[in-house]
Formats: structure tokens, sequence, C-alpha cells
């Protein structure tokens, strides 16, 4: 019954690249379904984006969208890993190497900390905790746009995902699941847990 009360009944849109969407596989030009559903959701943003993505390396066309969108007055806030929380040294060295242009265009960057509030207050629960507690890192890849339309998907900010790799996820038209999502990746902005 608990679990009957907590679900959400609303218009879900599920979207998916057909598997090899970048034929030659060599080099990144492949595009797909979910690269285009999530540029227009991005382009269509009147108010605030909210992303929360393991990996943030952007391709000249994303960045291209994203300045678009932050020029005509949008907030653009991302939360990522930061180097001490990543599992993937190669996808932040892209990042790092782009960060400062970021900032400098309007983004909002929130670096998640490998030791966050957050972690404290779940790990209590565990005996492992007392003995050595895990690095938290951010594996979510989630979008809210104008607090009203959520993407939960398979999709990272990076060119991989938008040329190569085989991507699906839901785009969930619902505002109060929308807050909820907000709010979620905006605990793990918090200055307890990351760093901006």
């Amino acid at each position: 019954a608990t679990l009957a009360r907590q679900m959400t009944w609303c218009e879900v849109e599920f979207i998916s690249d057909r598997p090899g969407k970048n034929e030659n596989r060599i080099s990144l030009g492949g595009g797909g379904q979910t690269t285009w559903r999530l540029a227009k959701l991005v382009q269509n943003a009147k108010k605030s984006i909210v992303i929360q993505s393991p990996y943030l390396v952007l391709s000249d066309d994303a960045i291209a969208i994203f300045r678009q969108v932050i020029n005509r007055g949008v907030t653009v806030r991302i939360n990522t890993n930061s180097l001490a929380s990543t599992d993937n040294l190669q996808a932040f060295s892209g990042y790092r190497h782009m960060r400062e242009g970021l900032l400098n265009m309007g983004f909002k960057i929130y670096e998640f900390k490998p030791n966050p509030d957050v972690q404290r207050r779940l790990m209590q629960s565990f005996s492992l905790a007392a003995r050595q507690a895990p690095i938290f890192s951010l594996h979510a890849k989630t979008m809210v746009v104008d607090t009203q339309t959520v993407c939960i998907g398979t999709f990272n900010l990076d060119p991989r995902s938008e040329n190569l790799n085989t991507e699906v996820g839901a785009i969930i038209h619902d505002k109060a699941l929308a807050r909820k999502v907000e709010a979620s990746i905006e605990v793990d902005m918090a200055p307890g847990n990351s760093w901006d």
C-alpha cells in the first residue's frame, strides 16, 4: 500500500536510439533520437535547467545550444563529479579542460564531494561505516526543465552519448515529480555535498 501511494500516473515519453547510430564507429558524428530530443528540451527551456550527470564533456554543438538558452536568461545548474569522486579520470580531464569556459558562459557547476554529508547519514546505519566508508560518486543521468519535465535515462553529457552509444530515457511530464527530483538534486548540490 505504501508503494502504491508513492506511484505517479502521468504522461511519459520513451526515447531510444537505434543500435549502431554511428555506423562509422571510428569518429563521432552519429547523433540519434535521444540527442535530438534532449537538445529540444534544452532549447525550449524558459526559466531553468537542472542536470545531474557523472560526466560533463560538451561537444561544440551542445555548447552552442546551452549558450543560446543561457543568453535568453535560462539558469543552468549542473551537478557532476569532482576529481575526488569520479571513477573516470579521462572524462574528468575533458571536463576540467572546459570548466572555466563553461563557468564564464554562465553555467552554475557543483562538483560532488567524495565524502558528502548524505553519505554520513546513509552509512550510519551500516557497520561498514565504522571500518571504511566507500567513496561516493554520482552516476545519475537526470535533467529537470522548468520544474515541470524530468528526463531520466542513460545519456551522459559527453560526446560518446551524443554520437556513439545507444541511449534510452524517459521524459516525464509531471510538475509534482519534477519538483521532487529537482529538490533531490539540490540536496546533492548543497555545500555539505558539493563544491561550487
